[in-house]
């Protein structure tokens, strides 16, 4: 029954993707707060669709969510964990590898909502173009999301978190909203079967700024693994 619901799941997300992204391009001549609406009734869209396969989500911390410019760390275990931001941020702008920008109407409408593109073959260029349009994204009242491990890490596996969301912190000066989540343990990061539960994203305490490299990066991993991991466990 969960592979029958998954495989159902899959193509109504698909079709529903491809309703939205298809008919919603005229918006990509229009302006940024267009697609940005069309990306918060994609997410919400895709929410609603999950208990298809008997998931449901959840969303905890809110006095936490950042309503203007804001820096925002999330745990990367699936692409929910992106779909989900979409649909509680008012105006996410991820930073996202350059690679995605190739992927039809994903990249074309990701670009145009003022993404930041990051070549991370480019080492130090990258980080400081990645300051750059970070610093450009906080004057448009933006919140910035830079998953903290780059990419998806398997549910109770601790990743290895990179030096972007420590170069962001050091040169921008604010708070980082750090977001902790169970996600894969419903959404794997590979495969099409969805495990029934609650997925959770819980916004947890903003870290001042201020503080040095090396504490800052202890502490925001600290926070977020120890708070998925207690998600794991319920």
């Amino acid at each position: 029954m969960t592979v029958l619901r998954s495989v159902l799941f899959v193509a109504v997300f698909y079709l529903w993707s491809s309703v939205v992204a298809v008919g919603c391009t005229p918006l990509l001549l229009g302006p940024t707060s267009g697609l940005l609406v069309m990306f918060r009734i994609w997410s919400r869209g895709v929410t609603a669709l999950l208990p298809i396969c008997g998931i449901r989500v959840e969303v905890r911390g809110r006095e936490h969510v950042p309503t203007g410019a804001a820096l925002v760390a999330p745990k990367h275990q699936c692409m929910l964990d992106v779909f989900a931001q979409l649909g509680v941020l008012p105006a996410a702008a991820f930073v996202m590898k350059k690679e995605l920008t190739l992927i039809p109407w994903f990249g074309w409408y990701a670009v145009r909502a003022g993404a930041v593109v990051v070549d991370r073959d480019a080492h130090a260029s990258a980080l400081r173009k990645l300051v750059r349009e970070a610093k450009n994204r906080f004057t448009k009242n933006r919140q910035v999301v830079i998953f903290p491990e780059g990419t998806r890490t398997p549910p109770s596996e601790e990743g290895d978190y990179k030096p972007g969301v420590a170069a962001l912190y050091r040169e921008l000066g604010v708070p980082v909203h750090p977001v902790a989540t169970n996600s894969g343990a419903h959404w794997p990061a590979h495969g099409f079967v969805r495990r029934p539960g609650v997925i959770v994203f819980e916004y947890l305490e903003p870290i001042p700024p201020g503080l040095k490299r090396a504490d800052f990066m202890r502490l925001l991993k600290a926070r977020i693994e120890t708070a998925s991991e207690k998600l794991l466990a319920e």
